[in-house]
Protein backbone atom coordinates (compact mmCIF):
# COMPACT_ATOMS: atom_id res chain seq x y z
CA UNK A 1 0.00 0.00 0.00
CA UNK A 2 1.18 3.27 -0.58
CA UNK A 3 1.86 5.78 1.96
CA UNK A 4 0.44 9.25 0.88
CA UNK A 5 1.64 11.19 3.77
CA UNK A 6 4.87 9.96 4.04
CA UNK A 7 5.29 10.99 -0.25
CA UNK A 8 3.01 14.47 0.83
CA UNK A 9 5.80 15.13 3.40
CA UNK A 10 8.71 14.39 1.27
CA UNK A 11 7.13 17.22 -1.33
CA UNK A 12 6.38 19.58 1.83
CA UNK A 13 9.05 22.30 1.36
CA UNK A 14 8.88 22.30 -2.17
CA UNK A 15 5.30 22.92 -2.08
CA UNK A 16 6.15 25.76 0.87
CA UNK A 17 8.72 27.15 -1.55
CA UNK A 18 6.49 27.24 -4.98
CA UNK A 19 3.51 28.62 -2.34
CA UNK A 20 5.47 31.64 -1.13
CA UNK A 21 6.87 32.54 -4.46
CA UNK A 22 3.29 32.47 -5.81
CA UNK A 23 1.97 34.24 -2.59
CA UNK A 24 4.99 37.25 -3.46
CA UNK A 25 3.63 37.59 -6.62
CA UNK A 26 -0.15 37.60 -6.60
CA UNK A 27 -2.43 38.72 -9.98
CA UNK A 28 -5.96 39.55 -10.01
CA UNK A 29 -8.85 38.10 -11.24
CA UNK A 30 -8.76 37.41 -15.43
CA UNK A 31 -5.06 39.07 -15.08
CA UNK A 32 -2.78 36.39 -14.08
CA UNK A 33 -0.70 35.89 -16.78
CA UNK A 34 2.64 35.45 -14.63
CA UNK A 35 1.07 32.96 -12.54
CA UNK A 36 -0.02 31.42 -15.52
CA UNK A 37 3.73 31.27 -17.22
CA UNK A 38 4.80 30.11 -13.44
CA UNK A 39 2.49 26.89 -13.44
CA UNK A 40 3.07 25.87 -17.30
CA UNK A 41 6.72 26.28 -16.46
CA UNK A 42 6.76 23.81 -13.55
CA UNK A 43 4.34 21.49 -15.63
CA UNK A 44 7.06 20.94 -18.63
CA UNK A 45 8.87 19.64 -16.57
CA UNK A 46 6.81 16.87 -15.88
CA UNK A 47 5.72 14.30 -18.71
CA UNK A 48 2.18 15.07 -18.37
CA UNK A 49 0.14 16.55 -21.45
CA UNK A 50 -0.73 19.96 -21.12
CA UNK A 51 -3.23 22.34 -23.11
CA UNK A 52 -3.43 25.96 -22.49
CA UNK A 53 -4.80 28.32 -22.89
CA UNK A 54 -8.30 26.74 -21.88
CA UNK A 55 -10.82 29.51 -21.81
CA UNK A 56 -9.36 32.92 -21.28
CA UNK A 57 -6.20 31.54 -19.27
CA UNK A 58 -6.70 27.99 -17.64
CA UNK A 59 -4.08 25.17 -17.96
CA UNK A 60 -4.76 21.62 -18.12
CA UNK A 61 -2.36 19.12 -17.32
CA UNK A 62 -3.40 15.38 -17.97
CA UNK A 63 -1.58 11.90 -16.78
CA UNK A 64 -2.41 8.99 -18.79
CA UNK A 65 -2.24 5.78 -17.40
CA UNK A 66 -2.22 2.02 -19.37
CA UNK A 67 -4.92 0.38 -17.64
CA UNK A 68 -9.08 0.84 -18.32
CA UNK A 69 -9.76 2.96 -14.98
CA UNK A 70 -11.70 6.30 -15.07
CA UNK A 71 -10.67 9.45 -15.85
CA UNK A 72 -10.56 12.04 -12.56
CA UNK A 73 -9.80 15.61 -12.16
CA UNK A 74 -8.88 17.43 -9.48
CA UNK A 75 -9.39 21.32 -9.30
CA UNK A 76 -7.16 24.76 -8.39
CA UNK A 77 -7.88 28.07 -9.00
CA UNK A 78 -5.06 30.81 -8.81
CA UNK A 79 -6.24 34.00 -8.76
CA UNK A 80 -5.83 36.63 -5.93
CA UNK A 81 -8.08 39.49 -4.66
CA UNK A 82 -7.99 43.29 -4.49
CA UNK A 83 -6.07 43.39 -1.32
CA UNK A 84 -2.90 45.49 0.85
CA UNK A 85 -1.55 42.52 2.55
CA UNK A 86 -1.44 43.29 6.19
CA UNK A 87 0.74 40.90 7.77
CA UNK A 88 4.47 40.98 7.99
CA UNK A 89 5.85 37.66 6.78
CA UNK A 90 8.82 36.96 4.71
CA UNK A 91 7.24 36.21 1.51
CA UNK A 92 4.55 39.44 1.79
CA UNK A 93 3.12 40.50 -1.19
CA UNK A 94 5.08 42.24 -3.86
CA UNK A 95 2.36 43.47 -5.62
CA UNK A 96 0.72 47.20 -4.51
CA UNK A 97 -3.15 46.33 -4.02
CA UNK A 98 -3.90 42.54 -4.43
CA UNK A 99 -3.15 39.54 -1.86
CA UNK A 100 -3.24 36.13 -1.89
CA UNK A 101 -6.00 36.32 1.06
CA UNK A 102 -7.87 33.17 -0.08
CA UNK A 103 -5.54 30.50 0.08
CA UNK A 104 -5.17 30.21 -3.62
CA UNK A 105 -1.65 30.23 -4.05
CA UNK A 106 -1.88 27.16 -1.54
CA UNK A 107 -3.96 25.17 -3.62
CA UNK A 108 -1.91 26.24 -6.70
CA UNK A 109 1.43 25.07 -4.92
CA UNK A 110 -0.38 21.26 -3.74
CA UNK A 111 -2.05 20.51 -6.91
CA UNK A 112 2.18 21.03 -8.40
CA UNK A 113 2.78 18.79 -5.67
CA UNK A 114 0.14 15.87 -6.59
CA UNK A 115 1.56 16.55 -10.44
CA UNK A 116 5.17 15.72 -9.00
CA UNK A 117 3.90 12.65 -6.92
CA UNK A 118 2.27 10.82 -9.97
CA UNK A 119 5.03 11.78 -11.91
CA UNK A 120 6.84 9.39 -10.14
CA UNK A 121 4.42 6.93 -9.86
CA UNK A 122 3.01 6.83 -13.22
CA UNK A 123 3.60 2.77 -13.67
CA UNK A 124 0.23 3.08 -11.19
CA UNK A 125 -1.86 4.68 -13.17
CA UNK A 126 -4.80 2.86 -13.98
CA UNK A 127 -6.85 5.61 -15.20
CA UNK A 128 -6.06 8.91 -15.89
CA UNK A 129 -5.49 12.17 -13.61
CA UNK A 130 -6.78 15.62 -15.50
CA UNK A 131 -5.02 18.36 -13.27
CA UNK A 132 -7.30 21.71 -13.87
CA UNK A 133 -5.72 25.36 -12.95
CA UNK A 134 -8.43 27.60 -13.20
CA UNK A 135 -8.02 31.39 -12.95
CA UNK A 136 -10.79 33.85 -11.92
CA UNK A 137 -12.58 32.48 -9.55
CA UNK A 138 -12.93 35.45 -7.19
CA UNK A 139 -15.02 37.54 -10.03
CA UNK A 140 -18.13 36.47 -11.40
CA UNK A 141 -18.73 34.92 -14.05
CA UNK A 142 -15.70 33.15 -12.96
CA UNK A 143 -13.33 31.11 -14.78
CA UNK A 144 -14.64 27.40 -14.22
CA UNK A 145 -17.93 27.77 -17.22
CA UNK A 146 -15.04 29.20 -19.68
CA UNK A 147 -12.93 26.27 -19.21
CA UNK A 148 -15.72 23.96 -19.07
CA UNK A 149 -17.38 25.32 -22.31
CA UNK A 150 -13.58 24.82 -23.60
CA UNK A 151 -13.47 21.29 -23.10
CA UNK A 152 -11.43 20.76 -19.45
CA UNK A 153 -14.29 18.15 -18.39
CA UNK A 154 -14.19 16.19 -21.80
CA UNK A 155 -13.60 12.37 -21.19
CA UNK A 156 -13.99 13.43 -17.01
CA UNK A 157 -15.78 10.96 -14.90
CA UNK A 158 -15.29 12.89 -11.70
CA UNK A 159 -13.89 15.87 -10.51
CA UNK A 160 -12.70 16.80 -6.82
CA UNK A 161 -11.74 20.04 -5.36
CA UNK A 162 -10.03 21.16 -1.95
CA UNK A 163 -10.48 24.83 -0.46
CA UNK A 164 -8.29 25.63 2.60
CA UNK A 165 -9.90 27.02 5.08
CA UNK A 166 -8.68 28.88 7.88
CA UNK A 167 -11.91 28.78 10.28
CA UNK A 168 -11.00 25.27 10.58
CA UNK A 169 -8.07 23.70 12.76
CA UNK A 170 -4.66 21.95 10.68
CA UNK A 171 -5.25 18.08 10.21
CA UNK A 172 -8.74 18.18 9.74
CA UNK A 173 -11.04 17.88 6.70
CA UNK A 174 -14.44 19.24 6.34
CA UNK A 175 -17.20 18.31 3.62
CA UNK A 176 -20.94 17.52 3.21
CA UNK A 177 -23.16 15.64 0.57
CA UNK A 178 -25.73 17.51 -1.01
CA UNK A 179 -25.98 21.78 -0.19
CA UNK A 180 -22.41 22.92 0.78
CA UNK A 181 -22.26 26.07 -0.66
CA UNK A 182 -24.67 29.14 -1.55
CA UNK A 183 -25.20 30.71 -4.75
CA UNK A 184 -23.78 34.72 -4.40
CA UNK A 185 -26.13 36.71 -6.23
CA UNK A 186 -25.29 40.50 -6.31
CA UNK A 187 -28.10 43.39 -6.78
CA UNK A 188 -27.76 47.16 -7.17
CA UNK A 189 -30.84 49.53 -7.15
CA UNK A 190 -30.99 53.28 -7.82
CA UNK A 191 -34.48 55.17 -6.23
CA UNK A 192 -35.76 58.08 -8.45
CA UNK A 193 -37.34 60.67 -6.58
CA UNK A 194 -37.02 64.41 -6.30
CA UNK A 195 -34.87 66.18 -4.62
CA UNK A 196 -35.34 69.82 -2.67
CA UNK A 197 -34.30 71.78 0.14
CA UNK A 198 -34.24 69.73 3.52
CA UNK A 199 -36.53 72.37 5.09
CA UNK A 200 -39.20 71.74 2.49
CA UNK A 201 -39.19 67.89 2.40
CA UNK A 202 -43.33 68.60 1.62
CA UNK A 203 -41.99 69.96 -1.91
CA UNK A 204 -39.73 67.03 -2.45
CA UNK A 205 -40.28 63.13 -3.06
CA UNK A 206 -37.27 62.01 -0.66
CA UNK A 207 -35.44 58.63 -1.96
CA UNK A 208 -33.36 58.59 1.43
CA UNK A 209 -36.65 57.52 3.77
CA UNK A 210 -38.10 55.37 0.65
CA UNK A 211 -34.71 53.41 0.23
CA UNK A 212 -34.99 52.79 4.02
CA UNK A 213 -38.50 51.63 4.13
CA UNK A 214 -36.95 49.20 1.42
CA UNK A 215 -34.20 48.29 3.37
CA UNK A 216 -36.56 47.10 6.34
CA UNK A 217 -39.00 45.89 4.50
CA UNK A 218 -36.61 43.26 2.26
CA UNK A 219 -35.63 41.75 5.94
CA UNK A 220 -38.97 40.70 5.89
CA UNK A 221 -38.51 38.14 2.86
CA UNK A 222 -36.65 35.86 4.53
CA UNK A 223 -38.42 35.98 7.75
CA UNK A 224 -41.57 36.20 6.87
CA UNK A 225 -41.84 34.69 3.33
CA UNK A 226 -39.25 31.73 3.17
CA UNK A 227 -39.64 28.49 4.91
CA UNK A 228 -37.77 28.42 7.90
CA UNK A 229 -36.13 25.22 7.17
CA UNK A 230 -35.11 26.77 4.02
CA UNK A 231 -31.81 29.48 3.93
CA UNK A 232 -31.18 32.41 2.54
CA UNK A 233 -29.38 36.09 3.32
CA UNK A 234 -29.89 39.32 1.82
CA UNK A 235 -27.65 41.78 3.36
CA UNK A 236 -27.06 45.82 2.18
CA UNK A 237 -23.36 45.98 1.89
CA UNK A 238 -23.61 50.01 0.20
CA UNK A 239 -25.95 52.61 0.52
CA UNK A 240 -25.19 56.17 -1.27
CA UNK A 241 -27.56 59.77 -0.99
CA UNK A 242 -26.41 62.79 -1.58
CA UNK A 243 -23.68 65.06 -0.72
CA UNK A 244 -24.94 67.68 1.81
CA UNK A 245 -26.55 67.97 5.07
CA UNK A 246 -29.62 70.37 3.89
CA UNK A 247 -29.99 69.21 0.62
CA UNK A 248 -33.04 66.02 -0.50
CA UNK A 249 -31.12 64.12 -3.28
CA UNK A 250 -33.13 63.88 -5.98
CA UNK A 251 -31.80 59.86 -6.04
CA UNK A 252 -30.70 57.13 -3.45
CA UNK A 253 -28.40 53.93 -4.59
CA UNK A 254 -27.62 50.58 -2.80
CA UNK A 255 -26.26 47.32 -3.21
CA UNK A 256 -25.99 43.85 -1.84
CA UNK A 257 -26.11 40.02 -1.50
CA UNK A 258 -28.52 37.70 -1.95
CA UNK A 259 -27.30 34.04 -0.69
CA UNK A 260 -29.67 30.90 -1.34
CA UNK A 261 -28.84 26.94 -1.77
CA UNK A 262 -31.84 26.25 -4.80
CA UNK A 263 -32.93 28.10 -7.65
CA UNK A 264 -36.86 28.15 -6.12
CA UNK A 265 -35.95 30.18 -3.27
CA UNK A 266 -33.49 32.27 -5.64
CA UNK A 267 -36.51 33.50 -8.06
CA UNK A 268 -38.66 33.87 -4.75
CA UNK A 269 -36.30 36.58 -3.39
CA UNK A 270 -36.15 38.31 -6.07
CA UNK A 271 -39.64 38.97 -7.41
CA UNK A 272 -40.40 39.99 -3.94
CA UNK A 273 -37.73 42.47 -4.37
CA UNK A 274 -38.88 43.76 -7.80
CA UNK A 275 -42.38 43.65 -5.48
CA UNK A 276 -41.53 46.08 -2.75
CA UNK A 277 -40.06 48.07 -5.28
CA UNK A 278 -42.91 48.05 -7.23
CA UNK A 279 -45.13 49.22 -4.40
CA UNK A 280 -43.17 51.83 -3.39
CA UNK A 281 -43.36 53.15 -6.44
CA UNK A 282 -47.19 53.79 -6.92
CA UNK A 283 -47.12 54.73 -3.09
CA UNK A 284 -44.84 57.28 -3.32
CA UNK A 285 -44.17 58.54 -7.25
CA UNK A 286 -41.03 57.19 -7.63
CA UNK A 287 -39.22 55.32 -10.15
CA UNK A 288 -36.54 52.65 -9.37
CA UNK A 289 -34.50 50.38 -11.47
CA UNK A 290 -33.25 46.92 -10.21
CA UNK A 291 -29.84 45.20 -11.78
CA UNK A 292 -29.85 41.53 -10.17
CA UNK A 293 -26.97 39.46 -10.92
CA UNK A 294 -27.64 35.34 -10.28
CA UNK A 295 -23.95 34.45 -9.33
CA UNK A 296 -22.48 31.08 -9.64
CA UNK A 297 -24.61 27.66 -8.84
CA UNK A 298 -24.73 26.66 -5.49
CA UNK A 299 -21.92 23.93 -4.56
CA UNK A 300 -23.87 20.51 -4.39
CA UNK A 301 -21.44 17.44 -4.00
CA UNK A 302 -22.50 14.40 -5.03
CA UNK A 303 -23.51 12.31 -2.36
CA UNK A 304 -21.17 8.92 -3.87
CA UNK A 305 -18.23 11.47 -4.19
CA UNK A 306 -18.61 12.80 -0.42
CA UNK A 307 -18.40 9.17 0.48
CA UNK A 308 -14.88 8.64 -1.23
CA UNK A 309 -14.01 12.21 0.41
CA UNK A 310 -14.93 10.63 4.02
CA UNK A 311 -13.36 7.65 3.71
CA UNK A 312 -10.12 8.94 1.99
CA UNK A 313 -9.64 11.09 5.17
CA UNK A 314 -10.36 8.42 7.73
CA UNK A 315 -8.31 5.79 5.66
CA UNK A 316 -5.06 8.33 6.23
CA UNK A 317 -5.78 9.15 9.57
CA UNK A 318 -7.32 12.85 9.04
CA UNK A 319 -10.31 13.98 11.37
CA UNK A 320 -12.77 13.68 9.23
CA UNK A 321 -15.84 16.05 10.32
CA UNK A 322 -19.36 16.91 8.32
CA UNK A 323 -18.96 21.24 7.21
CA UNK A 324 -21.70 23.00 7.83
CA UNK A 325 -23.55 25.07 5.44
CA UNK A 326 -22.09 27.65 4.17
CA UNK A 327 -22.93 31.06 2.64
CA UNK A 328 -20.19 31.67 0.39
CA UNK A 329 -20.02 31.27 -3.13
CA UNK A 330 -17.29 28.60 -4.85
CA UNK A 331 -17.34 28.72 -9.14
CA UNK A 332 -16.40 25.11 -8.63
CA UNK A 333 -19.98 24.26 -8.48
CA UNK A 334 -20.51 24.43 -12.23
CA UNK A 335 -17.79 21.87 -12.79
CA UNK A 336 -20.39 19.80 -10.69
CA UNK A 337 -23.21 20.59 -12.62
CA UNK A 338 -21.96 18.84 -15.57
CA UNK A 339 -19.76 15.28 -13.88
CA UNK A 340 -20.13 14.08 -10.38
CA UNK A 341 -17.83 15.06 -7.52
CA UNK A 342 -16.87 16.67 -4.65
CA UNK A 343 -15.30 19.88 -2.75
CA UNK A 344 -13.59 19.44 0.78
CA UNK A 345 -11.92 21.64 3.17
CA UNK A 346 -8.86 21.07 4.80
CA UNK A 347 -7.91 22.94 7.96
CA UNK A 348 -5.08 25.43 8.41
CA UNK A 349 -5.95 27.44 11.40
CA UNK A 350 -3.40 27.69 13.52
CA UNK A 351 -3.27 29.88 16.59
CA UNK A 352 -0.06 29.84 17.50
CA UNK A 353 1.26 30.47 13.94
CA UNK A 354 -1.67 33.31 13.79
CA UNK A 355 -3.36 31.52 10.65
CA UNK A 356 -7.19 31.64 11.89
CA UNK A 357 -8.10 34.98 10.47
CA UNK A 358 -11.20 35.03 8.15
CA UNK A 359 -10.81 34.62 4.52
CA UNK A 360 -10.24 37.56 2.43
CA UNK A 361 -8.39 39.46 5.40
CA UNK A 362 -5.68 41.78 4.69
CA UNK A 363 -4.15 39.33 7.77
CA UNK A 364 -5.03 36.22 6.14
CA UNK A 365 -2.63 33.46 6.24
CA UNK A 366 -2.27 29.71 6.25
CA UNK A 367 -0.61 27.06 7.79
CA UNK A 368 1.67 25.75 5.59
CA UNK A 369 1.68 22.29 6.59
CA UNK A 370 -2.18 22.00 5.70
CA UNK A 371 -0.89 21.37 2.11
CA UNK A 372 0.95 17.75 2.41
CA UNK A 373 -2.68 16.82 4.43
CA UNK A 374 -4.32 17.99 1.23
CA UNK A 375 -2.05 16.41 -1.25
CA UNK A 376 -2.14 12.99 0.54
CA UNK A 377 -5.99 13.29 1.00
CA UNK A 378 -5.76 13.80 -2.84
CA UNK A 379 -4.08 10.79 -3.77
CA UNK A 380 -5.67 8.85 -1.62
CA UNK A 381 -8.98 10.07 -3.58
CA UNK A 382 -7.37 8.88 -6.45
CA UNK A 383 -6.88 5.46 -5.39
CA UNK A 384 -10.21 5.11 -3.83
CA UNK A 385 -11.67 5.86 -7.40
CA UNK A 386 -9.09 2.94 -9.25
CA UNK A 387 -7.26 5.74 -11.15
CA UNK A 388 -4.32 4.24 -9.33
CA UNK A 389 -3.76 1.10 -8.17
CA UNK A 390 -2.22 0.10 -5.05
CA UNK A 391 1.60 -0.59 -4.56
CA UNK A 392 2.14 -4.49 -4.69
Amino acid sequence: MFDWFQLAQEKESKMIQVRRYLHQYPELSFEEYHTHDYIQNQLSQLSCEIRTPVGRNGIVATFKGRGDGPTVALRADFDALPIDELTEVDYKSKNPGAMHACGHDGHTATLLGVAEIIEHHLQFLNGNVVLIFQYGEEVMPGGSQEMIDDGCLQDVDKIYANHLWSGYPTGTIYSRAGAMMASPDEFNITIQGKGGHGAKPHETIDPVVIMAEFIMSAQKIVSRTIDPVKQAVISFGMVQAGSADNIIPDTAFCKGTVRTFDTEVQTHVMTKMDKLLQGLAVANDITYTMDYIKGYLPVHNNPNSYEVVKKAANDINLRFNESELMMIGEDFSHYLKVRPGALFLTGCGNPEKDTTHPHHSPNFNIDEKAMKYTVSQFLKILELENVIVSAT
